[in-house]
């Protein structure tokens, strides 16, 4: 994490380039001005943790960079993401517990969040959630019921399909 500027990206991934490095995965954002990046990375057996600290602590920047670095063992790298995915927005008024809310109704049907996004503009509250059901405990119908019922009860605009349907009739993309 760091304030954000043009390059970070670039610089990090350079670091990680000049000890060999292979960038898997990679998931940016900016908020209030600060970037956070999260990078899936893997390396050679003789580059460690204090090797890479180091190659991004001579990062000329202004801002000094925040770092955390989680080793993954090979059994966490197999698992695999969904195959289906459904995508959740909700959108009205802003309040205050909406997020709580809704990650909440998710967590009362066992409902995996994979990447949740929000915005706020003039009063209005916008989510979006993409969503693993693999492990919900209620059926499609019933959570679309439920749904319903939230809506009318918190309300906001909720809206959950399947993540094909919603990409095909919107330009938002998740991975």
């Amino acid at each position: 994490m760091s304030k954000d500027r043009p390059g970070i990206i670039a610089s990090i991934t350079g670091a990680i380039f000049k000890l060999n490095g292979d960038v898997a995965d990679l998931n940016q954002s900016v908020l209030c001005n600060y970037l956070s990046m999260i990078l899936s990375v893997s390396f050679p057996e003789n580059v460690n943790k204090e090797d890479l600290i180091a190659a991004i602590s001579h990062i000329e920047t202004e801002c000094r960079f925040e770092v955390s670095i989680k080793e993954i063992s090979p059994e966490e790298e197999k698992v695999q993401p969904p195959e289906e995915t459904y995508i959740m927005t909700v959108q009205g008024p802003n309040r205050g517990g909406l997020v709580h809310g809704i990650s909440q109704f998710c967590y009362d049907y066992n409902i995996n969040i994979l990447d949740l996004v929000t915005t706020l503009k003039d009063d209005q509250y916008t989510m979006a959630l993409q969503l693993d059901l693999k492990n919900c405990t209620v059926s499609l119908k019933q959570i679309q019921e439920a749904l319903e019922e939230y809506s009318k009860q918190s309300g906001q605009n909720v809206m959950m399909q399947h993540s094909d349907i919603f990409q095909v009739t919107n330009e938002v993309t998740f991975h």
